[in-house]
């Protein structure tokens, strides 16, 4: 079997930027003006970087004390409890929550990719009808769209099983194309900046008329800009392929930084180039923004960004989504089928159980349009990562009133308290603004309780294998004494 090569900074870092700036940053600029004003997004930014400031600053934190825990949350979880047994049922859990928010979140991004080939295709946004059964009717575009997004998940599958260190070079090319474009996007809208288009801090008037004050604009937006964020944890969930330990920390933080800085820089600039009545409706606000300065061109060149940037995400998606039930195997949380890897060296079990799992979610494509089925795979996926993020800082919190650790590694207790309690608020509070509803409550956290319901089986099947393996290490010792 060939040996996968570690990755290092850059490539970690590059994981980290190409995960969390996928494919929401088209939209997003629309989607906080549906449900804020200029000056609430940019507190629902700031209370979300915040947040998740501290949440980076836990993984960190957890990646240099507990070295040797190098699957995530998924260890933290099973660490958490002193029984082996509860240890087990909570790693188990926080492995299913996260592997099947993955299943959404990648087929979010791939959506999210056809949405912007059709820019250059518009025979994807076809209405001929093609078959009809029934009341349902299978439209021409969207059965073509349906295909190239099942090309695209398997095509990487390919590419990953050759090589799974090929991962790393796609999304370092990617992560540092689109870099680039932001920075340009950035330059060029600068020129048709607006400040009169970001009003004032007056209460915000949502859909149906009603006045929504700051707090509640703050509070709309959590989910929204969390989404965004999702994927900080992406060096810590590669941990085992890394180099080193504090590599995986500064990857996390300097990950964070940037793509930071470029939510806020490309979100404030969009509503400060278009009229607020404008950018609620529409539906590709950063090409709308391009399109001031340098006309139809804009459409093009944001659409080719996009899917430059949509493609690296996909690839870093599969890649951390088939990690986790990869690891999970190799320390007993799955059973150990998935810890199969194949002469190159790719979890490829892993691999390919992940992706039939996320072509079901790139279903929605067939029954509804782009933004529906998109709009459904971030519903599922938000949520769910929140309670892997609560936990770790929970296990955090654990070392910081025990002590452990600290009589071995340099460190300010009271501090990493105080970051640990504000990354648990934090959770606390979004889970509480996300799940006002019963969709989503199901959705997302339900995801959960759907992996508890399986742990029996599965662990069956695991304790069979164990009890098998026993066996024929005792029949091989029989032999060899006669």
């Amino acid at each position: 079997m060939m040996e996968t090569k570690k990755w290092g900074l850059w490539i970690l870092t590059t994981f980290v930027i190409g995960n969390m700036v996928g494919g929401g940053i088209f939209m997003l600029p629309a989607n906080l003006a549906q449900v804020a004003s200029p000056t609430g997004a940019t507190l629902a930014w700031l209370a979300t970087g915040l947040g998740v400031f501290m949440i980076a600053l836990v993984f960190g934190n957890l990646a240099t004390r507990k070295p040797e825990l190098k699957a995530g949350p998924q260890s933290y979880a099973q660490n958490l409890f002193s029984s082996p047994k509860a240890g087990k049922v909570a790693g188990y859990s926080m492995a299913w929550g996260y592997w099947a928010a993955n299943w959404a979140a990648t087929a979010s991004v791939i959506i999210s990719f056809a949405g912007y080939l059709t820019t250059f295709f518009p025979v994807m946004q076809s209405k001929k009808v093609l078959v009809t059964f029934g009341s349902f009717q299978l439209e021409y575009g969207k059965f073509v769209t349906f295909i190239i997004c099942t090309i695209m998940l398997w095509g990487i599958q390919f590419i990953l099983s050759k090589s799974f260190n090929a991962a790393g070079k796609l999304n370092l090319t990617a992560t540092i194309t689109k870099v680039i474009g932001f920075l340009l996007f950035v330059i060029v809208t600068v020129f048709v900046f607006d400040a009169a288009n970001l009003g004032n801090a007056k209460a915000f008037v949502d859909a149906s008329g009603n006045k929504v004050g700051l707090g509640g604009q703050v509070n709309a937006g959590a989910i929204s800009t969390l989404w965004a964020f999702i994927g900080i944890e992406s060096a810590v969930m590669l941990s085992n392929r890394a180099k080193s330990q504090s590599d995986v920390r500064k990857a996390t933080m300097i990950g964070l930084i940037i793509s930071l800085f470029i939510y806020i820089g490309i979100t404030l600039l969009t509503m400060g180039a278009l009229p607020q009545d404008q950018l609620k409706d529409s539906q590709k606000p950063l090409v709308d923004a391009l399109g001031m300065v340098i006309g139809h061109n804009g459409t093009y060149i944001m659409a080719l960004l996009a899917l430059i940037s949509l493609f690296g995400s996909t690839v870093g998606w599969i890649v951390v989504s088939s990690e986790v039930p990869y690891q999970a195997a190799k320390v007993g949380l799955f059973p150990k089928f998935f810890a199969k890897t194949n002469k190159s060296g790719s979890p490829i079990r892993s691999l390919s159980i992940t992706n039939v799992l996320t072509q079901v979610f790139l279903f929605s494509t067939i029954s509804g349009t782009v933004t529906e089925a998109y709009d459904f795979a971030i519903v599922v996926a938000t949520l769910a990562y929140l309670i892997p993020y609560l936990v770790s800082a929970v296990y955090q919190l654990k070392l910081v009133i025990t002590g452990e650790t600290y009589d071995k590694i340099k460190g300010f207790r009271k501090l990493d308290g105080v970051i640990t309690v504000l990354a648990i608020i934090y959770s606390i509070w979004v889970i509480k603004t996300g799940t006002a509803d019963m969709k989503t409550f199901f959705l997302g956290i339900g995801l959960f309780v759907v992996g508890l319901v399986f742990y029996p089986f599965i662990m069956k099947d695991q304790k069979l294998i164990k009890e098998t393996g026993a066996r024929e290490v005792k029949t091989y010792a029989q032999k060899n004494r006669v």
